[in-house]
């Protein structure tokens, strides 16, 4: 296998040689097109010349003579063309010996052998004088178009400059496609190795190559957000293991060692005692009654009995539930809401309640003492909000983003604050069945304030 960025130059190199040929041709064939219109006009302009100067010698003469065409004789050798003048009559006046184009041709300075130059055509032009007919000249070469040395030096510089052109381009375009192949190999060879840590569970793994492409660099920063989330989930299920052994083991192992001390007489078996056993009893058919019911909801297999639910009594209901533990802990609920407005929505109404319960008495749990909890019912033009604010200990910055995980519990309420870490989880799963949005805002020692958004488009 070959990596990404010998594929990308690899690549860009064939391009570039494929635009460049392409470009040679064209520009070849344009410059060679019109390189030969010019020279053609040029003989066109040469026979013309050579016309007029023959007009002239015998307009000066009044007749032809052997040395009419003298003075042309050296510029037609060293052009390569063979001059020969004849009368009205189309008898030889003067001429050149076409055997002298027969073994060599002039090309600048050098001779070059006649055989790799075509075959000898002549083109035969009158001469007139006052409309009448006075001679003919023949013009004879061996191309079809004759070349100075100026010419062919010409045409030479051209097909150099373009070969030139086109090997400095295909430098040029070989170091940058070797700098881009890198500009974009790099992240992604950065990211693959961070991914191939990450099969292996090297969670700590992190991109820090910065790409100045936004692709590249939207699927560096994801890939490290992955990795921060699975660094999480990896050590929320080693947390979760924990956890629920705790839970499960503290009240089992309180039922057994006072179970065994009753049996042996150690502890005398009373009312108190037998209290105590039953409320760690409760304590553990409660966390298994909420595992089986986060269990419902993550298993997508429970089912809710929608009717019409007036939220302000519902809220108050619940409030009259928690008003003696609110009291005995010197806690004052405060509820407010503007009696005129209808705040009806469709909804499981026990499903419902169960989440202003788990809301209210985390509220009152996490409460100092003489504080109050309010909670606040209102709507705007999309959504009918409740505000539920206490005044209590607060959440940690970093245990925010992770408090709707299932069995998840600050370090300071885990030591402090008797709970399972699964009644935020299930409130949010109700809420999603709702359609139904939460947000929590809470900074440590200030309190914690939850708002709760149920859609108008859900109203009976």
């Amino acid at each position: 296998m070959q990596s990404i960025s010998r594929k990308l130059s690899i690549l860009f190199v064939m391009c570039a040689i494929a635009a460049i040929l392409l470009v040679t041709v064209f520009v070849n064939i344009t410059v060679t097109n019109k390189f030969n219109d010019y020279m053609e006009d040029n003989q066109e302009k040469r026979y013309e010349r050579i016309v007029s100067y023959f007009e002239e010698a015998y307009k000066k003469r009044g007749k032809w003579t052997e040395e009419a065409g003298i003075e042309l004789m050296h510029e037609a050798i060293m052009g390569n063309y063979c001059l020969t003048l004849l009368d009205s009559n189309k008898e030889p006046v003067w001429g050149m010996d076409p055997g002298d184009l027969q073994t060599q041709i002039h090309v600048g300075d050098m001779q070059m052998p006649i055989q790799d130059h075509g075959v000898y055509t002549t083109k035969t032009f009158e001469i007139s004088m006052e409309g009448n007919i006075v001679g003919y000249v023949d013009i004879g070469q061996y191309s079809s178009v004759l070349l100075s040395k100026e010419d062919v030096n010409f045409k030479k510089s051209i097909n150099k400059s373009i070969i030139a052109s086109g090997v400095l381009t295909l430098i040029i375009i070989s170091l940058l496609s070797l700098y881009y192949s890198k500009q974009f190999s790099a992240p992604i060879r950065d990211v693959a190795k961070m991914s191939v840590n990450l099969s292996k569970g090297k969670f700590d793994s992190k991109s820090s190559l910065i790409s100045n492409i936004e692709e590249l660099e939207d699927l560096r920063k994801s890939v490290n957000i992955l990795a921060e989330k699975l660094k999480f989930q990896d050590t929320l299920r080693k947390r979760l293991v924990s956890d629920i052994t705790h839970e499960i083991r503290t009240p089992l192992n309180v039922l057994q060692n006072n179970l065994e001390a009753m049996i042996d007489g150690v502890f005398p078996v009373t009312n108190k005692g037998l209290v105590q056993l039953n409320e760690e009893v409760i304590r553990f058919g409660k966390l298994i009654n909420d595992l089986n019911v986060l269990k419902e909801f993550e298993s997508e297999s429970i089912k809710l009995n929608y009717e019409p639910i007036i939220l302000d009594q519902l809220i108050t209901d619940v409030c009259m539930d928690f008003y003696q533990s609110a009291e005995n802990k010197g806690i004052k609920i405060e509820y407010q809401f503007h009696p005129n407005k209808d705040y009806s929505i469709t909804g499981d109404k026990d499903k419902i309640k169960q989440v202003f319960i788990n809301l209210i008495s985390n509220a009152i749990k996490f409460s100092k003492g003489e504080s109050n909890v309010q909670i606040h019912l209102y709507e705007n033009r999309k959504n009918i909000i409740v505000v539920v604010k206490d005044h209590g200990m607060g959440i940690k910055e970093e245990d925010l983003p992770f408090i709707f995980e299932r069995l998840y519990r600050g370090d300071k309420s885990r030591h402090q604050i008797e709970g399972t870490g699964i009644g935020l989880t299930i409130v949010q799963n109700i809420l999603e069945l709702h359609y139904a949005k939460i947000e929590i805002d809470s900074k440590e020692g200030n309190g914690t304030e939850v708002k709760i958004y149920f859609n108008k488009q859900m109203d009976s």
